[in-house]
């Protein structure tokens, strides 16, 4: 069981990954890649180096397959991921029970920022693509940036935002002190897929 210093600084649960979001996870993970319509859980804590135990326990208690074990700077995290949404559920109730804290116990997200940029002028859209895994920013698109804090919960907004529209997804960082995520569209597109992004944030902030 963790000490007092423990904190549980996201709990998040993706219930269907949606295939661009699989796609990019796939690509840039180090661990087991997933595939569309997978089910997955992110959990980042602090201090970070609990994560190595946290997974250990759930690999050998639960039939899920592990997508990334981080430690960085402040934080450690973790992501889980099975065909089956019951084994990934069974696999967040080892790791609370590993760490002796409930769900509700994880910092309520907040979103840092959100901007949508229209009529994105060329030049910026070569700068940006350097950076991006993702779909390439073309010029003229509107481009949506949501920044929130704790970082991993930027997973949920990235995957709520593709189900809600046919935007494509550019880049998702969800390691550090915030979770960043860039998508790309039309107008109509990106304000809906920023609506369910920020629908998502909110509705766990309540709970």
């Amino acid at each position: 069981m963790a000490g007092d210093e423990f904190q549980l600084r996201a709990y998040v649960h993706l219930d269907r990954m949606q295939p661009q979001y699989a796609a990019f996870v796939g690509a840039v993970t180090q661990g087991d890649p997933p595939v569309e319509g997978m089910a997955s859980l992110y959990v980042e804590m602090a201090p970070g180096n609990w994560v190595f135990r946290v997974v250990d326990t759930v690999v050998k208690s639960t039939d899920v397959r592990p997508g990334a074990q981080i430690v960085e700077r402040e934080f450690g995290m973790f992501e889980v991921h099975s065909l089956s949404q019951a084994d990934v559920l069974r696999a967040g109730e080892v790791a609370l029970a590993e760490i002796g804290r409930p769900a509700t116990d994880a910092v309520r997200p907040e979103i840092a920022s959100i901007q949508v940029i229209t009529n994105v002028n060329p030049y910026q859209a070569q700068l940006l693509n350097r950076f991006a895994r993702g779909t390439m920013l073309v010029a003229g698109q509107t481009m949506l940036v949501v920044e929130v804090a704790p970082a991993a919960y930027i997973n949920l907004a990235a995957n709520e935002a593709e189900k809600a529209a046919p935007v494509s997804l550019m880049h998702i960082s969800s390691v550090g002190r915030f979770g960043r995520l860039w998508m790309a569209g039309l107008e109509a597109d990106v304000l809906a897929a920023r609506d369910a992004a920020v629908t998502s944030i909110e509705h766990l902030a309540q709970r």
